[in-house]
């Protein structure tokens, strides 16, 4: 069965999505084949991988392969449709064989309030009893449809119904930051979220209503795999002092406040796993990842990660092409890393 990652952190601009794009990439480069789920309406992962820039880029997209999306695949439970959930046809990325995208829809918050009110495990729940089993439903359908061995979800920055339920029937998660004071407190924001969401979970686990739905709400436990911590500017090789300051905030706080509280939770994983990687505990850290600065706008006009533009695409010639290709090859060197590690906690 294929591994399922949540990219979740409810502050934005932490590049979840360029992450999921990265890694997914690399995993990929490295034989496994992966599905990159876009959970999030503002679609940015979609619109990164089509090349679209725009609404009515989407909509064209959306009427003319209708079926070809995280909404219409959860339609038949949330729309009350006499079909039952069939997998998604994923779109190949190009240029990296072995990787697909599930594509995003603007329209998919539309569907937070029922799931919300799903997740209540109210009296109504008979009525909606298929809701919070068919997210997990459908991707594992559709990761066993591509025989993929990853599935990795990009989640909007938000604390919605929807996420709840896609991270607690996540295997694994990864928690991107940046080096600010925002993600410091998103830190200790998660450290009293991620209980009570664990709490729902668990008893949505042995409700009966939810075990003889048609999608039966999956007895699953994510385990945080670590965090990763981007768009610093880095000085010969490292983050500048400013910066280095608030990496070592959030280091302490994942390792003093939110680690201790999800090892209680059950989710964590045992500290063997994590002790094969060496220096990863106790901060948990998996990977630092520089600003990607002008050759972020490279990369989203080719469609393609940093480390993997030609030096067409790089577009330079001369010693502003060596820094470019110095640059790409430390990006290289950083994913590469990361999605080492993510294969060894996942093993």
């Amino acid at each position: 069965m294929a591994k399922r990652i949540a990219m979740f952190n409810h502050k934005g601009g932490v590049s979840k999505t360029t992450t999921t794009f990265n890694l997914g990439w690399m995993l990929a480069d490295g034989g496994r084949r992966v599905i990159l789920v876009d959970a999030d309406p503002q679609c940015n992962l979609s619109g990164l991988i089509l090349g679209y820039r725009g609404e009515a880029e989407f909509e064209k997209f959306y009427t003319l392969a209708s079926e070809r999306n995280i909404r219409a695949g959860l339609a038949p439970a949330f729309e009350s449709k006499p079909s039952a959930i069939q997998p998604v046809e994923c779109i190949p990325v190009e240029g990296r064989n072995g990787l697909f995208l599930l594509p995003g829809h603007i329209r998919l918050s539309e569907y937070e309030v029922t799931l919300g009110i799903a997740q209540e495990l109210s009296g109504s729940i008979q009525t909606l009893q298929n809701l919070p089993g068919a997210p997990s439903y459908l991707l594992d359908v559709t990761a066993e449809r591509y025989t993929a061995d990853y599935v990795i979800v990009d989640m909007n920055p938000s604390l919605s119904s929807i996420n709840q339920n896609l991270l607690m029937t996540s295997d694994f998660f990864v928690v991107p930051t940046s080096p600010d004071y925002f993600s410091l407190m998103a830190i200790e924001s998660l450290a009293a979220v991620l209980p009570r969401w664990r709490a729902w979970s668990e008893r949505a686990k042995v409700a009966e209503v939810l075990k003889d739905a048609a999608y039966p709400y999956p007895d699953r436990n994510p385990r945080l795999l670590g965090t990763i911590i981007q768009k610093y500017r880095p000085r010969k090789g490292a983050a500048t002092e400013g910066f280095q300051q608030w990496i070592n905030s959030i280091n302490a706080a994942v390792e003093s406040r939110l680690a201790p509280v999800l090892e209680a939770q059950g989710m964590m994983l045992p500290a063997a796993t994590y002790g094969r990687i060496p220096g990863f505990i106790p901060n948990y850290c998996l990977a630092q990842v520089a600003d990607f600065n002008t050759l972020i706008a490279k990369s989203q006009e080719a469609r393609t990660p940093v480390f993997a533009l030609t030096d067409r695409q790089l577009g330079h010639v001369g010693t502003v092409l060596e820094g470019d290709q110095r640059k790409r090859e430390e990006f290289k060197l950083a994913f590469a890393e990361l999605a080492t590690r993510i294969v060894t906690l996942t093993t």
